[in-house]
């Protein structure tokens, strides 16, 4: 669908840019800290409760000792599509590992109330015509998604050699049989000639480093652990446990704007603590239309993702399928998501527009707010004062309704820096308690950080050499899936790759490419997968050549994941978007692959 890239003329806005301008400023200076993400810290050592599995009893067993041709280590939807792919590709031997009690990943350990994809699900939930399956809603609740996740696996026979509650510990190349040696939490040693490391990019929880934590003596949980024990009720609401409790939640983020509605309906009290408020648009979700289902041919499914990224990433379509809050305002995404420019313009031009084009749509989630909340203080508390991608967009028929209620109240906690500290019966914002009988963190994961890449799960290539040291001065691989010295070892994951606000379409591209490279090995007898340092230094300096400066972007953003609470600036995805991205790798699978097939070239190391 083409887009108007013609702003509102001058004498046409109805507001100062420079006032705002200003205000975005001072709004984004109340809320840095100059620790950064070191405000925060993980869900581990005296905090390693929090991490506990609720949902399924850890099964005893014998430790492994063995061998599979391929381990893959995560059981998301990311080592689900590689196994899927590996199964298509005729591979038996491949076991499935994964910290969890079941596949899911995400979206197995995400179960609080109110869950749902912000993706819509027919093009956010993959492989739906293989599995001949269509969602029951246009944006799926949580668990419809973690039963897809399971029917993948049990569509693919994944169970069959799958390990659950097992957590790999390291990684070690074993130079002399040509193979990884695999440990794990559990006693195993599993010998695999290939590693897909799908450990996830949103698994590590992180708690606020508020002073006095450890001492608070009510009941906390983190969000990735709903306890449904203490707060009664399931996915859908209902939290009867909470009728005599006051509860206080921490993060208005996307997983805020769905649990706060229900935690809300079911508490005596709720204090929402908020430091920076999400846009929240239109959700406008609705039951999957009979006549509409249907109607579709086979190949629609690929079909309609494909037309969700080409919007996305500023390719040309020629329609939109989907018209949903993402698509509409697909040009303000492309500062942070990666995709074509119109490179018809003067950048400065370019800028411009884009800005006079980001206001209008904020000052119009603005008025939305005004328009829903009845109190006027609580209203302007709820405004989102940044260009539209600063933070993830946000889409909620239910939130903004929620702060009419009388058992809520709002703290705004930008002035302190989030909560001040907490006592053994509240939480502390400047100089106000609130006494609260229950505190559940919302407050998201390490985005972007595995444990390959946070240090948990350590990797030993030849040598001994870890990733992390190869990695000292920055990811280096090709294509983001491969590192010279680490053979037969793929990542799946957002490094020197496409970028999408799609995950699910970004990973599923990236199993069919493994799986593909993986086939060709097993074909042409190849001794080793792994790249060439030629190979791997052109596309790093690709990824250079092609880096897209956002630096001013975000610096001016509020703090937030997307610029490391205000200290990052740069990004390694590959900028011309998943789609150019897409296109680089499946014209690279037409060659030979000597690039990284060790008996297809003279220099194996």
């Amino acid at each position: 669908m083409p887009e108007s890239t013609t702003p509102p003329a001058a004498e046409a806005l109805d507001f100062d840019v420079d006032a705002l301008r200003a205000k975005y400023r001072r709004e984004r200076d109340r809320r840095i800290r100059p620790e950064g993400n070191a405000q925060y810290q993980r869900a581990a050592g005296e905090f390693g409760y929090y991490m506990h599995d609720p949902y399924t009893e850890r099964a005893e067993r014998d430790s492994l000792n063995d061998r599979v041709e391929i381990l893959v280590v995560g059981g998301g939807f990311g080592g689900l599509m590689a196994g899927a792919r590996l199964r298509e590709a005729s591979f038996e031997s491949i076991r499935m590992m994964d910290e969890a009690g079941d596949f899911g990943g995400t979206w197995y350990w995400n179960r609080y109330p109110g869950i749902h994809c912000d993706i819509e699900s027919y093009v956010y939930m993959p492989l739906l015509e293989e599995i001949g399956y269509i969602p029951k809603w246009r944006y799926a609740p949580g668990e419809e998604i973690r039963q897809h996740a399971v029917a993948i696996a049990e569509h693919y026979n994944l169970y069959r050699d799958a390990v659950f509650h097992t957590r790999a510990t390291d990684f070690t190349w074993d130079e002399e049989s040509v193979e990884w040696v695999v440990r794990t939490d559990r006693g195993d040693t599993i010998r695999a000639r290939y590693v897909i490391a799908s450990s996830g990019t949103l698994t590590l929880a992180k708690l606020p480093g508020i002073p006095g934590i450890e001492n608070f003596r009510g009941h906390t949980f983190h969000t990735s652990r709903w306890d449904y024990g203490y707060t009664g009720g399931s996915p859908d609401g209902g939290l009867t446990g909470l009728a005599d409790k006051r509860v206080a939640i921490v993060g208005t983020g996307a997983t805020g704007l769905q649990a706060i509605p229900h935690v809300a309906e079911g508490a005596q009290h709720l204090y929402v603590m908020q430091r920076t408020p999400s846009t929240v648009d239109v959700r406008d979700n609705r039951p999957t239309d009979p006549e509409w289902a249907a109607t579709l041919q086979p190949g629609w499914q690929r079909e309609r993702m494909d037309n969700f990224l080409a919007i996305i990433s500023g390719e040309d379509a020629a329609e939109d399928l989907v018209q949903d809050g993402w698509t509409a305002n697909a040009r303000l995404q492309r500062k942070m998501m990666s995709g074509a420019l119109d490179t018809t313009l003067d950048p400065a031009e370019r800028e411009r527009r884009d800005e006079l084009a980001d206001f209008v749509t904020m000052n119009k989630m603005r008025a939305r707010i005004k328009k829903v909340v009845d109190d006027p203080a609580t209203a302007e508390t709820l405004e989102p004062w940044y260009r539209y991608m600063c933070k993830r967009p946000g889409f909620s028929d239910l939130y903004l309704p929620t702060f009419n209620r009388p058992n809520v109240t709002l703290v705004d906690t930008a002035d302190h820096g989030g909560i001040t500290r907490m006592t053994d019966n509240s939480v502390v914002v400047g100089e106000t308690e609130y006494e609260v009988d229950c505190v559940i963190f919302a407050t998201g994961f390490e985005v972007g950080i595995s444990g390959v890449l946070s240090g948990t799960l350590p990797v030993y290539g030849r040598n001994g050499t870890t990733l992390l040291e190869a990695w000292s001065q920055g990811p280096r691989t090709l294509h983001g899936f491969y590192t010279h010295g680490f053979p037969n070892l793929f990542h799946l994951a957002s490094i020197q790759n496409g970028n999408s606000v799609n995950i699910s379409h970004v990973l599923q591209d990236q199993a069919t490419h493994i799986a593909a490279v993986i086939a060709m090995a097993d074909k042409t007898g190849a001794k080793w997968v792994e790249p060439t340092v030629a190979a791997e230094q052109a596309w790093c300096d690709t990824i250079t050549e092609n880096l897209v400066d956002n630096s001013k972007f975000l610096i001016e953003c509020t703090p937030g994941y997307y610029n490391g609470e205000g200290t990052r600036t740069t990004s390694s995805s590959y900028a011309p978007g998943p789609i150019a991205f897409r296109r680089v790798i499946s014209e690279w699978r037409e060659g030979d692959m000597s690039d990284v097939l060790a008996s297809a070239r003279d220099d194996e190391r």
